[in-house]
């Protein structure tokens, strides 16, 4: 009976990293599609209807393109940066609140920490070991930029904790039936949207792989696999990230078609942010962080801490 539960419990993994990965997929044709009718103009538009194999016909030339090894390269750790990235950003969606057969975190928020603080060392590695300057100097960017935002993320994320007092996901969705968290914390909601941004080095913070200064940044040597790998999980980062907005703010989880249409939009709000805005200058993007949010999250923390003791 007990390998049976684990049987399922597998497959339902399983499946689950299949969804995200055709969710991601789908998310790459989405951001081409809308970036081009901001931009005034067709976005892929040949393969399939208006377009709609274009990704699978993208994963085919990048897997099986000739993969390059670098003479001066530290080819361990070149190698696996890309591969270790992409195992984060799929493990990190082990912690969806399902109602069934899934694994259920009780500490779901904890592990979502650990594992974006993991990330940092992928980015590190992959900068670093390709030997090549341009590629070392976006590796340090990216890390600088996700460690300070992670400061005030966890910070807008302990707010959040101390009104529901509990690290389990699944909570969130009992207490936001007669309100949702956004309408009663909206400057933090706000911050936690423009810091996932920076996390997950979207525009207008991608200065890790500013092409106008560090020619793609920390993943300029790699081509084929290795590329598309860095490229899956940042997709899946952002798809994560929607979700752990939705989950948090606007109303929790629940396995209806509205859910999916609000994940659908906040992934649709990265892109058109990125269609929208130009790139931050980086000085201005730590104070940012250090002198904007982390004040505005500290003082949040304290006002939601007096709150709780006061109705307690």
């Amino acid at each position: 009976m007990i390998k049976n539960d684990y049987l399922l419990i597998f497959i339902g993994l399983v499946m689950l990293i299949l969804g995200v990965l055709i969710g991601v997929a789908f998310l790459t044709l989405l951001e081409r599609k809308v970036l081009g009718y901001i931009q005034i103009r067709k976005g892929p538009n040949k393969l399939g209807i208006i377009g709609i194999l274009q990704p699978f016909s993208d994963a085919i030339k990048l897997f099986t393109k000739e993969q390059t090894y670098l003479l001066y390269s530290n080819y361990f750790v070149y190698y696996f940066s890309p591969i270790f990235s992409f195992f984060l950003s799929l493990l990190i969606w082990m912690v969806i609140p399902y109602y069934f057969n899934m694994v259920s975190f009780n500490l779901g928020f904890l592990f979502f920490f650990c594992c974006t603080s993991m990330g940092v060392y992928a980015l590190m590695g992959a900068g670093w070991s390709s030997n090549s300057n341009y590629a070392l100097l976006g590796g340090l960017r990216a890390v600088a930029q996700t460690i300070s935002y992670e400061v005030s993320l966890a910070l807008i994320m302990m707010s959040v904790i101390i009104m529901i007092m509990d690290f389990n996901l699944l909570k969130f969705s009992n207490y936001q039936v007669m309100i949702w968290f956004m309408f009663i914390m909206l400057p933090l909601s706000l911050c936690w949207l423009s810091s996932s941004l920076a996390e997950t080095n979207r525009t207008p913070f991608d200065f890790a792989e500013g092409e106008s200064e560090l020619v793609s940044g920390f993943n300029i040597e790699y081509s084929s696999g290795g590329f598309a790998l860095i490229f899956l999980a940042e997709y899946s980062s952002i798809l994560f990230m929607s979700m752990l907005y939705i989950l948090m703010y606007v109303g929790g989880y629940d396995l209806t078609f509205f859910f999916y249409l609000k994940l659908v939009f906040i992934s649709f709000f990265f892109i058109w942010v990125r269609g929208t805005l130009p790139r931050y200058r980086y000085d201005k993007l730590m104070y940012l962080a250090w002198k904007s949010y982390l004040p505005i999250s500290l003082n949040f923390l304290m006002l939601f801490i007096g709150v709780k003791i006061f109705f307690i």
